[in-house]
């Protein structure tokens, strides 16, 4: 699943690609991934692209309508298999409704443009035309976003405090910290040298203060190397940098043993026993709580 570095390096090329484009027409091939009605898709039309950013996972690109009045904003959440791919030239034609990967596509007038696709029987890729992105659920329920400034150390602390959950539930949680999935919760943990069933809210101020600076650490570290790369090169470099994520049987990067995984009903996480938890490998519990 893409996550807050990738989804901000989608945005960083789209500003490079897409702002000051003009669009001529959305098409939607996959009729689920559509979730709003007001405004109709084709106000898009002659619109032109003024933005390209993200709320957490979600990305946000704002257009101006070609008759003027507010900014609209089309919001993509590219949900687990999902994936943006950029194209110089576009076919002339529009997509025709298919079972292939294509849910959504948006063409601009000189031709380039891109395609959002999604991979698997799962279709859960999600598109948003709204006046605000506020109007989106998944957006208006965002936890605070980890490279927000006013992300302190006080702010993970609050949200720690007294919560009887594992860390790793916690880290994943979009409503708790926006934009931290599976993977990055993995490194995050691995770098703080913590147990991903540690409960929340047995941190002491120290643990985490020193948690808030790997958690700001890791995602802008990964934001940097992909700095300047282009959409089609994202996940080879995300995969590239991860330390203990789906890497489940080979050398821990830091200690030299080896990375073990707990796995659940459909996702699964790796750690490193020696770094994490004393030497001492997690139970295989399924903690359906983990997946939320």
């Amino acid at each position: 699943m893409p996550e807050l570095p990738e989804v901000e390096a989608l945005a960083a090329d789209l500003r490079e690609r897409a702002v000051g484009r003009v669009i001529g027409r959305a098409d939607v091939t996959e009729f689920s991934v559509l979730k709003t009605y007001d405004p109709p898709l084709t106000a898009l039309s002659e619109a032109t692209v003024i933005s390209a950013g993200r709320h957490g996972k979600f990305l946000d690109l704002g257009v101006e309508p070609s008759g003027g009045g507010a900014p609209l904003h089309l919001i993509v959440h590219l949900a687990r298999a999902g994936w943006l791919r950029w194209r110089e030239s576009l076919p002339a034609a529009p997509p025709r409704p298919g079972k292939g990967p294509l849910a959504f596509r948006l063409q601009f007038a000189d031709e380039s443009g891109f395609d959002l696709t999604e991979a698997g029987t799962r279709k859960r890729l999600a598109v948003y035309l709204v006046r605000d992105p506020a109007e989106v659920p998944g957006v208006a329920a965002l936890g605070p976003d980890p490279l927000d400034p006013a992300f302190t150390p006080e702010v993970l602390g609050s949200i720690l405090a007294g919560r009887r959950t594992q860390i790793k539930g916690v880290l994943r949680d979009q409503k708790l910290i926006a934009g931290i999935g599976n993977a990055y919760s993995d490194e995050v943990l691995h770098a703080a040298k913590m147990s991903p069933y540690r409960l929340a809210s047995s941190l002491t101020p120290d643990d985490v203060a020193a948690l808030h600076e790997v958690i700001v650490t890791t995602l802008r570290d990964a934001i940097a190397r992909s700095d300047g790369l282009a959409a089609g090169d994202l996940k080879k470099e995300k995969k590239a940098g991860l330390r203990v994520h789906g890497r489940a049987g080979q050398p821990c990067p830091v200690c030299g043993d080896t990375v073990r995984e707990v796995s659940f009903a459909d996702s699964a996480l790796q750690y490193c026993a020696t770094c994490q938890t004393g030497g001492k490998p997690l139970a295989d519990r399924r903690l359906s709580r983990l997946l939320k």
